[in-house]
């Protein structure tokens, strides 16, 4: 006759037996601001679009009546607005660690990815760009 081996498993209710890995996503969001190192650049707004991976983790579902319970798009969105109305930036990659600096706050997200384009600022392109990766480092 053959031992069974199984064994029985107690499950604390208060521990999570999941992880959720969540993603925000934001794409083409084009907004009319002064951004550029060069003076024309300066004179006048000009349209640049951002386009966001915003990654978290939680260890609950979301709950329908809790806003608090997600990373919230319409946030960031606002957060973006606020941050360039408040400053002129030369740089996109300057504009682009401002973003990161009030996104990574929230303690849940570990990595966004934010790609910002200028659409018009040269003819023989529809856009030019950056894209940067940053990934939270919990050494």
């Amino acid at each position: 006759m053959k031992k069974n081996n199984l064994k029985i498993v107690k499950i604390n209710k208060n521990k999570s037996l999941f992880n959720y890995e969540k993603k925000v996503l934001i794409k083409d969001l084009i907004l009319d601001l002064k951004l550029g190192y060069y003076d024309f650049e300066k004179e006048k707004n000009q349209k640049v679009k951002f386009t966001l991976d915003v990654n978290y983790e939680d260890k609950k579902p979301s709950n329908d009546k809790d806003l608090k319970s997600i990373v919230n798009y319409a946030k960031i969105v606002k957060l973006i607005k606020k941050l360039i109305k408040n400053k002129n930036y030369n740089f996109l990659e300057t504009l682009a660690e401002d973003v990161f600096d009030e996104l990574f706050k929230d303690k849940r997200i570990d990595k966004i990815t934010l790609q910002i384009e200028k659409l018009e600022i040269m003819k023989d392109c529809s856009s030019v760009g950056i894209q940067i990766s940053k990934k939270r480092s919990y050494d």
